[in-house]
């Protein structure tokens, strides 16, 4: 019997196996998809909120705040891109003014460090790209970007290394209590656990209602983005918001970890994880961000794509045993923050089994930390002596990206080894340039094929289904001419 069974596996999943990880617990993570971090982690605007948005009081102002400063200190733990570079929340006109106050007002109570208040003329002295409507900005220099699936992975992949079992493609489909903890129904089997968590994002209300009564529910809302060429990375410097409003903290202009600008979301209900770009979401988008930032060259997008986040009917994260069902821990309705709330999520779930007296000391042989090869960010000289130990960091496969067949090939042999394509992509960012694959995509299907020996048919673009090669057999006696 297990003593934990966790349910998904984006940030919020992983934070916990990574969290629980460091107590002698037989731990194991149930992951619908094919690969960690492969639904709203994957696909978000990679923010790390410095706290003044949630309302005093609620869980997320306590948990963003902590969770931002725990996150600096695990992106660098666990070597994941990560850059400190402050937000600004825009008055774009005087009438806008009191609504930064209240904000302003929200972070001291919050705790936010380092917030104040702009003049317009400070504001466009910090960025001067920004529109002369600028009236005023609230600065919050805690703010900070972040490689979103990366920061995932990490905590996955440090969590496995310490014994926590992870099982891909295992969605939950049923759930019953039993007299010891709770039974789920996976497609391997029936498997017992003493606690559950249940961070199944957009299905936590589905998996919910499997072990308890109806709480709250989850709207999937579908946000859609534009990805600049890094030409465009040094558009701005900050994080850029404008004021939130009933759909959310509106469209933001960002750099990236990656030196690209990221510009979005929308926010438009859906039904399940409906990731569709539209014509119209996308005019939007850049409409609405022309009005913070008037000059970006749209021109130089290399990608669109949305994600689907888990709004949430109460209002505020659900965190905590369901009612009537003790053992079985919601951590649900993890829209934003929830990305920078996630580790300190994860320590509720120790707070849970501290009060049931039900938590061992912690391992005193954990393995903690991670490094990862980044060929084109190294010197000369340590260059050198890596191809001199293994060639294949002096092949470069993906031309855009400066990735070399040696990072591949790492990305095939982790804790949790890519499947797939974006698999590769979203461990060493082959793929994630400005052709978007074009070049490198056939390359790095043969890698897979070759290092899993697997027929280059069976290789998945992503997800189950999303085959890259078909194959059509002629059939004895067809004329295909």
């Amino acid at each position: 019997m297990l003593d934990v069974a966790i349910i998904g596996c984006g940030v919020v999943g992983a934070a916990a196996a990574y969290e629980l990880s460091h107590y002698p617990l037989h731990t194991a993570i149930f992951e619908a998809e094919n690969d960690v971090a492969d639904c709203t982690t994957k696909a978000n605007s990679a923010i790390l909120h410095a706290g003044y948005d949630p309302e005093p009081g609620t869980r997320m102002a306590r948990l963003n705040v902590e969770g931002v400063a725990l996150a600096k200190e695990i992106c660098a733990r666990l070597d994941v891109p990560y850059r400190q570079c402050g937000s600004l929340v825009l008055a774009l006109s005087p009438a806008e003014l009191p609504h930064l106050q209240k904000l302003y007002e929200n972070g001291l109570a919050n705790g936010v460090p380092g917030i104040r208040l702009l003049s317009a003329e400070e504001t466009r002295a910090m960025e001067p790209g920004l529109s002369p409507e600028v009236a005023g900005a609230l600065y919050a220099p805690s703010a900070a970007i972040v490689s979103p699936w990366e920061y995932a992975l990490a905590m996955a992949e440090v969590a496995v290394r310490n014994g926590v079992e992870l099982h891909l493609s295992s969605p939950v489909t049923g759930i019953q209590k039993t007299a010891s903890g709770w039974a789920l129904t996976t497609p391997s089997g029936v498997v017992e656990a003493r606690y559950v968590v249940n961070a199944a994002g957009i299905r936590a209300d589905a998996v919910h209602d499997m072990a308890a009564p109806h709480q709250f529910t989850i709207q999937p809302t579908r946000g859609e983005y534009y990805l600049l060429d890094k030409s465009e990375g040094t558009r701005v410097q900050h994080v850029i918001f404008q004021c939130p409003n009933e759909n959310g903290k509106g469209v933001l202009v960002a750099p990236t970890v990656h030196g690209n600008l990221i510009v979005g979301p929308n926010a438009e209900p859906v039904a399940g994880d409906n990731t569709a770009c539209t014509a119209a979401g996308l005019a939007f988008v850049s409409a609405a961000a022309r009005r913070s930032v008037p000059d970006i060259r749209f021109g130089e997008s290399i990608r669109n794509f949305a994600g689907v986040r888990a709004n949430v009917d109460t209002g505020d994260f659900v965190i905590g045993e369901a009612e009537g069902a003790p053992g079985f821990i919601d951590l649900a309705g993890m829209k934003s923050p929830g990305l920078s709330s996630a580790p300190a999520v994860a320590k509720e779930v120790v707070r849970i089994l501290e009060g049931h007296g039900d938590l061992p000391a912690v391992k005193t042989d954990y393995r903690d930390g991670r490094t990862r090869v980044r060929f084109k960010e190294l010197p000369p000289e340590e260059k050198a002596k890596l191809i001199a130990r293994n060639p294949a960091y002096g092949r470069v496969i993906c031309r855009c990206e400066t990735i070399t067949e040696g990072e591949i090939l790492d990305a095939l042999h982790t804790e949790i080894p890519a499947t797939t394509i974006d698999g590769v992509k979203r461990r060493c960012n082959a793929g994630m340039g400005r052709c978007q694959g074009g070049f490198c995509g056939p390359r790095v299907l043969e890698l897979i094929s070759r290092t899993r020996g697997i027929d280059p048919l069976d290789v998945l673009q992503d997800k189950a289904g999303s085959n890259v090669l078909l194959c059509e057999t002629k059939q004895e006696g067809t004329n295909h001419d």
